[in-house]
């Protein structure tokens, strides 16, 4: 809670990922009062100084939204970013931010966009598991002791993610084709998409698409076209988001054993807050999912939430706790329960999304 006494704060907070980012200023009362949105800010793909470029201009948007003259330092900006998981980086990323751009805010805390997305429902900890363009899963416990599952990219993990859905379409296709592998279902249809989606005509035409001019973003969008054919009864696509609901609740089930007992025992079993695109295919990945909680888990309940607030907010939030400054919250208002899962029982609350 905020004291009546003291003194506004401005702090700024930017959600960013591998496709887009979002900023926001709040002050004291919790208000929004200024916001933007951008590209990708992992450093990974768009190297450190294009993402202190990006940073800078997203928060310079956000001030003139917000009437505030871009010379005003805020007090604090908090930076949730996808690829943020090592120290050293993160520091070396706010050492440039202060050097190039003084003006910006007085004080930083970094964390990755796990970090952010689950201190706008909580600051005692929890899991968050992202499923956007790329995937990851992070438990965080009261102590600040951490777990993660996945983050490592598309090459190395992001299984249930976007980018992985649309890859799984597009290989099924290519294994049936070259006879190298039988699949479990026919891709005629699924074929047609991913020749409409990327404007080819036969195999040979994709690997520009995967090589030459690579683009994750655009490949991971052919994710949502595959969740309207899954809609319409194909066979091969649901079975593929089915086994993506299978990859995150693996990813979940990861870092679940090492959650504190105030995190499992809460009202609701464990709260996992669930970020990013693919969750909004729920209906498409709920059987895989449930499945794979109740015959390879332990886990007796958990509760799944969705972010109500704007992204970015939860970074914001995050500097303020990690710095001390006052900034009101009511968490009840940023989330809501979309699923309650409780062993033997499957209940769906507030829709099933």
């Amino acid at each position: 809670m905020v004291s009546e006494k003291m003194p506004d704060v401005l702090i700024g907070g930017i959600e960013g990922g591998a496709t887009h980012s979002h900023a926001v200023i709040m002050n004291s009362s919790g208000a929004v009062i200024g916001s933007a949105s951008g590209p990708a800010t992992n450093h990974h793909l768009v190297g450190m100084k294009e993402c202190r470029k990006r940073i800078a201009e997203l928060i310079d948007r956000a001030k003139i939204a917000a009437e505030i003259p871009t010379s005003t330092a805020l007090h604090a900006l908090g930076l949730s970013l996808s690829g943020c998981e090592q120290e050293e980086t993160n520091q070396e990323l706010v050492g440039g931010l202060s050097e190039t751009y003084p003006n910006l805010a007085e004080k930083y805390v970094v964390g990755s966009d796990t970090e952010g997305s689950l201190a706008a429902t909580s600051n005692n900890g929890g899991i968050t598991c992202i499923a956007g363009t790329g995937s990851n899963t992070l438990l965080i416990n009261p102590d600040r002791s951490k777990a993660q599952c996945g983050g490592w990219g598309y090459l190395l993990a992001d299984e249930g993610s976007a980018f992985k859905i649309a890859h799984r379409a597009v290989k099924y296709c290519f294994d049936d084709l070259d006879k190298f592998e039988k699949p479990p279902h026919p891709t005629d249809k699924v074929w047609q998409l991913v020749r409409n989606h990327f404007k080819i005509k036969t195999q040979a035409d994709i690997l520009d698409s995967f090589y030459k001019d690579f683009d994750k973003a655009h490949i991971a969008s052919l994710c949502k076209k595959l969740g309207d054919l899954a809609r319409q009864g194909d066979e091969l696509a649901s079975s593929i988001f089915s086994e993506a609901g299978q990859f995150l609740a693996t990813s979940i089930s990861a870092v679940a054993p090492k959650a504190a007992a105030e995190l499992t025992e809460k009202e609701g079993g464990l709260h996992v807050l669930c970020v990013g695109s693919v969750w909004l295919s729920w209906d498409l990945l709920r059987s895989g999912f449930v499945d794979w909680i109740e015959v390879k888990t332990d886990i007796k309940e958990m509760s799944l939430m969705r972010l109500k607030t704007e992204m970015g907010v939860g970074a914001a939030l995050m500097a303020s706790d990690r710095l001390h400054l006052p900034l009101y919250r009511d968490y009840n208002k940023n989330y809501t329960i979309f699923y309650h899962y409780k062993r033997g029982v499957s209940t769906a609350k507030n829709g099933s999304a």
